[in-house]
């Protein structure tokens, strides 16, 4: 439970100015102008508690170090990487030095401190890594103490966010208590390079403002039907004739690499897609036989649909392909898709008929996608990846292993609800976006509605509840490229964030509105175009540079 705070309201100076009248854009309760006790942090801690004592912060003097009873020593490169990242987010230009002797109100030190013997600095998040971290801020220095790297990180994220200015615009901070950790260990945003190609530059902003609002899991919808960017070392025709372009519109080696190791540095876990067998019209450009030749009427129309089924070069293929990406993306899962597949080309092929009939299938095509699936489940399991599938693959009854992880989308909120008791009530774990696609987009306030959806509201046992590992945030692409990505996901997406990380009991959206005004402001002055929640303004303001 949040502590309850009972002393005077903690404000940056600079927060955006209100004076809006709220319901002349909205039917909504009307949220409040002053600020909340909980200043602008966001998300909101499990268990906070702020004091009315002041300290200030030096960039002369102040300085984040790793304590010397921690496990993660000076070689730690992703904590000694986010020291210095932040650092940079709470002074900005101001120049660094340590020369300066220390005030009697200021703090000297954040003195990070790993407290188990392995501090996982080497290793890449998971989805079992634990998150959880203690924060003081006192005099004469703060202490963040963590068991993980993790939570190191998702501290220094809070403590960045309890700084502010005061009326003189010295760098300031109240004496606080954090106990945090997160409510689902599964958080994630998908973005779709697909439909619109991603350069490698906006793709790391996505991940710098994920880690600002403490999401985990970066969910790569990497290739679709309309283009095939992903650079394969053992099919590089796939991106050569299905990327929008060879040379200038495909993800190298080196940048998934790159995409992986930035987000490492900031906990997050990289899960790439390759949704089979429908969503793969670009697939077929640079791999023969792949795709089901359609037929109109004897004779074949010239198009194709979904994977082949039928072939056993199909599945040679999947091995070699899939048996890459298990090298290539160190996650324990892949997820598979297996989404929305168009059985009116099956039906079409003669080929697809014989092969129904004799496998005692008659003309139920769910039957045959499930056989596809399964063969396909086996591929990856072999390469010791765990997977997860959009929920139509449990739907339609393919065998999945105990581990399965299952991607509810569909349907208006009871619809998605039923299937989410459905899902645990087979006993498997599952997370929710449904009420979480960003591409659709509303006037006004419409991140209140994301803000209200739960995973675990549904009707099921506590059992069932705890199989709810999380959700993601969708950006599906039609509509999104570099131009408008930024600011189309932020701050609508903090609100998931706050959802999946924060207590249960945080519901108020008046007090998250007031926070969440400021956490954009935060973001902005970080260099993230996030998009205004009304009028006002920010104290640094994004000048597009």
């Amino acid at each position: 439970m949040i502590v309850m705070l009972k002393f005077a309201t903690l404000l940056l100076t600079a927060v955006v100015s209100q004076g809006l009248q709220y319901n002349d854009i909205n039917e909504a309760e009307e949220l409040p102008a002053d600020g909340s006790k909980y200043g602008s942090l966001w998300p909101l801690p499990q268990n906070l508690k702020i004091s009315e004592t002041t300290f200030k912060l030096s960039s002369v003097s102040f300085q984040i170090v790793g304590s010397k009873q921690s496990s993660a020593g000076p070689s730690c490169s992703l904590l000694q990487n986010a020291f210095r990242r932040y650092y940079d987010y709470i002074f900005g230009s101001l120049r660094k030095g340590h020369h300066k002797k220390t005030g009697p109100s200021e703090i000297a030190e954040l003195q990070v401190w790993i407290t188990s013997a392995d501090s996982e600095c080497d290793s890449h998040p998971s989805v079992s890594s634990d998150e959880s971290y203690e924060l003081t801020v006192d005099q004469p220095y703060a202490v963040l103490k963590a068991p993980k790297v993790w939570g190191a990180l998702r501290g220094l994220e809070t403590f960045s966010q309890l700084v502010y200015e005061d009326e003189y615009g010295a760098k300031t901070l109240n004496a606080t208590v954090v106990s945090d950790f997160p409510r689902f260990a599964h958080r994630g945003i998908l973005l779709d390079s697909s439909r619109h190609f991603l350069p490698i530059k906006v793709i790391l902003v996505q991940l710098e403002a994920m880690a600002m609002n403490k999401f985990n899991v970066f969910h790569w919808h990497i290739v679709d039907d309309p283009s095939f960017p992903y650079l394969s070392r053992t099919f590089p025709q796939l991106s050569q004739q299905g990327a929008y372009h060879p040379y200038t519109h495909v993800y190298t080696p080196a940048d998934v690499k790159m995409v992986i190791e930035f987000g490492r540095l900031r906990g997050i876990r990289v899960i790439p897609e390759f949704d089979t067998p429908g969503h793969t019209q670009s697939w077929g450009k640079g791999q023969k036989d792949l795709l089901t030749p359609c037929y109109s009427g004897s004779s074949p129309s010239g198009t194709f649909g979904p994977v082949n089924p039928i072939l056993n070069t199909t599945y040679d293929f999947m091995s070699q392909f899939f048996k890459e990406v298990s090298t290539v993306f160190p996650d324990a899962y892949i997820h598979l898709g297996g989404d929305e597949v168009d059985f009116s080309c099956w039906k079409s092929n003669p080929d697809i008929q014989k092969f129904m009939s004799q496998h005692g299938f008659g003309e139920d095509y769910r039957k045959l996608e499930s056989f596809y699936i399964q063969r396909l489940l086996d591929i990856v399991t072999t390469t010791n990846k765990g997977y997860m599938i959009w929920q139509e693959v449990f739907d339609n009854g393919v065998k999945l292993k105990p581990d399965t992880l299952i991607h509810v989308w569909k349907g208006n909120e009871q619809q998605y609800q039923d299937e989410m008791a459905r899902v645990t009530l087979s006993g498997y774990q599952t997370l929710l976006s449904t009420p979480w696609y960003l591409n659709r987009i509303a006037y006004g306030q419409d991140w209140q509605a994301v803000y209200k959806a739960d995973p675990q509201n549904f009707k099921g046992t506590d059992a069932q509840k705890k199989l709810v590992i999380g959700g993601e945030a969708c950006l599906w692409g039609e509509f999104v490229d570099a131009t408008n990505l930024t600011p189309r996901l932020w701050p609508r997406a903090s609100a998931v964030a706050e959802r999946l990380w924060s207590s249960k009991d945080v519901t108020d959206v008046g007090d998250a509105y007031t926070r969440l005004v400021q956490h954009r402001c935060r973001m902005v002055g970080r260099g993230i175009p996030a998009e205004t929640l009304f009028t006002g303004y920010c104290p640094h303001e994004y000048n597009g540079f």
